[in-house]
């Protein structure tokens, strides 16, 4: 199964937006909510919890390529019957808050795993962002070389801005930003630059060395739906203006 055409070439140009509905988020109403307002406000496509009614239920409210993300191997399996498009080994900030880190072996052993189990769907895996930048990048390649077709970056959960408005959304994205620089200097497969992120921060990204941003929070916390497509519309036109700098 090779990557959906669409999604190729948003990463090709630098303007693929993942909006991520909460990997922990089992809401159905909420899913879809998400789902729906990444569909209308021009998302590339979107990322849900690992779970095979989620991803029929996603597939009413889009025709946008699903991805699902999990660090279990077996539980793709599944999702992918009921019609993800891609997988991602992420979802590690849940696993934070109980203390619980991933090595770069460990990670490095879910891929091979994944891969044994589903050696032809579009595979994106998430690098640690409590490694050292340095073990980021070598992880990264050693991810790309067991199959990877896609890296992302992650540092949201680890920055603790100490300033207000703009320059505190700078200081939040920081870490991802520097992995995003790191990483796809190291790998010549897409980089995915995810968590933390603001429409300030998304061009940033994009200059980095990221061929697109996940975004989460930012969308999914909002309480209505108008309010979500107008985030996500506030996120393509940050990836619009990035290309147009670009360019120039």
């Amino acid at each position: 199964m090779s990557m959906p055409g669409a999604l190729q070439a948003a990463l090709s140009q630098g303007r693929a937006l993942k909006v991520i509905s909460g990997l922990a988020n089992f809401d159905a109403d909420r899913v879809a909510a998400v789902v729906r307002a990444a569909d209308r406000g021009g998302a590339t496509f979107v990322d849900i919890a690992c779970d095979a009614s989620l991803v029929r239920l996603a597939r009413q409210q889009t025709a946008l390529p699903i991805c699902v993300s999990s660090v279990e191997p077996t539980a793709f399996l599944a999702a992918v019957e009921a019609g993800a498009d891609l997988i991602e080994i992420g979802n590690y900030d849940s696993f934070y808050a109980q203390g619980r880190e991933f090595s770069a072996a460990e990670v490095l052993e879910l891929t091979q795993a994944t891969r044994a189990l589903l050696p032809t769907i579009t595979l994106s895996v998430t690098v640690p962002h409590t490694l050292p930048l340095d073990q980021q990048a070598t992880l990264a390649e050693q991810l790309v070389a067991a199959g990877a077709d896609i890296i992302q970056t992650e540092g949201g959960t680890s920055s603790a801005p100490t300033h207000a408005g703009v320059l505190g959304l700078i200081e939040k994205a920081a870490p991802t930003l520097a992995a995003a620089s790191v990483i796809s200097k190291a790998v010549n497969v897409p980089v995915l630059c995810a968590s933390g992120l603001s429409d300030v921060t998304a061009p940033m990204a994009i200059a980095a060395g990221a061929a697109g941003i996940g975004v989460g929070s930012a969308i999914n916390r909002l309480d209505n739906e108008l309010a979500m497509i107008a985030a996500v519309q506030r996120f393509v036109e940050a990836l619009d203006r990035a290309r147009v700098a670009q360019a120039h």
